[in-house]
């Protein structure tokens, strides 16, 4: 569950900065825009796509937290890395986008822009970089201590802490 809820965060946090990120790449893409208008090109379709973006993110957070253990690295590279192989296991489905989309006279072409990839790569590791974090910090056990550093009264540490004790 934890996950689910780190990764609905991130995916506000994406929604957040596009308004940002769509000046700084001048790509007038938005994800929140892109799903709101699949549903409905009235005036609702804003919050309709918050919702589906969050869905989303919620639903990949979930997942996240299964598959982390299978990811290497820190929380935050963990979940970077797995925005990014959403992001590009994903991104050839946008040459649809222009063919199909209900709205599609209204949003950019994105197949075949590098500069709209950069934008979605941009996004995808932000949220996945929150979500690693979250999700970290969200399914962290409050009671676990953190595990002992072997040190020695003469700072060299202990030689059975760091080759591991011999049992009989």
């Amino acid at each position: 569950m934890n996950g689910a809820v780190a990764g609905g965060i991130a995916a506000l946090v994406w929604a957040a900065v596009e308004p940002a990120d769509k000046r700084a790449f001048d790509v007038d893409y938005s994800d929140v825009e892109l799903l709101g208008k699949f549903v409905t090109r009235d005036e609702h379709w804003p919050a309709i796509g918050l919702a589906i973006h969050a869905a989303n993110g919620a639903l990949f957070g979930a997942a996240y937290s299964y598959a982390k253990p299978f990811i290497p690295g820190p929380p935050v590279l963990r979940g970077t890395i797995a925005g990014l192989a959403e992001n590009f296991a994903t991104w050839p489905l946008t040459q649809f986008v222009n063919k199909h989309h209900p709205a599609r006279k209204q949003i950019p072409q994105l197949w075949g822009s590098n500069t709209a990839l950069a934008q979605a790569t941009f996004r995808h590791a932000l949220f996945g970089a929150v979500l690693g974090l979250l999700e970290e910090r969200l399914n962290a056990d409050p009671g676990a201590e953190p595990p002992p550093v072997p040190v020695s009264s003469n700072g060299h540490g202990e030689l059975h802490s760091t080759v591991g004790s011999a049992s009989s």
